[in-house]
């Protein structure tokens, strides 16, 4: 059974080619959503197995709703996501609740894979 993907990012050209990316690759993109508020009510919807998270949201950040995701019954795994190199969030990437990070310009669904295998990809 192919992992369900809900896709966070407030730029709807990146939302569309993630989509495109992991859906060519045997992703279930089940959903999309523009910020925070959207992202927590879609995960509670859709239920997804990955929410693929933007770090930087208008208004609550990525890793604020990483948190509230973490809160959830059943939370997803987060996977943030950035055009931003990963050491530019200093221990922020390691402290937070997400599973992993992915550079924006490196997202594949093997670089998703191995971040679900336990690994953080950068």
């Amino acid at each position: 059974m192919a992992v369900r993907v809900l896709i966070v990012d407030d730029h709807a050209p990146f939302r569309a080619l993630a989509r495109l990316v992991l859906a060519a690759d045997g992703f279930d993109v089940v959903g999309e959503a523009g910020d925070g508020a959207g992202a927590l009510v879609s995960a509670r919807a859709l239920a997804p197995d990955v929410v693929l998270l933007d770090v930087q949201l208008p208004g609550t950040d990525g890793f604020g709703i990483a948190e509230a995701l973490a809160r959830q019954p059943a939370p997803p795994v987060v996977v943030l996501v950035s055009s931003r190199s990963r050491t530019d969030y200093g221990r922020r990437v390691d402290d937070s609740r997400a599973h992993g990070f992915i550079a924006k310009a490196e997202l594949s669904g093997a670089a998703l894979r191995f971040v679900l295998e336990g690994r953080r990809a950068s």
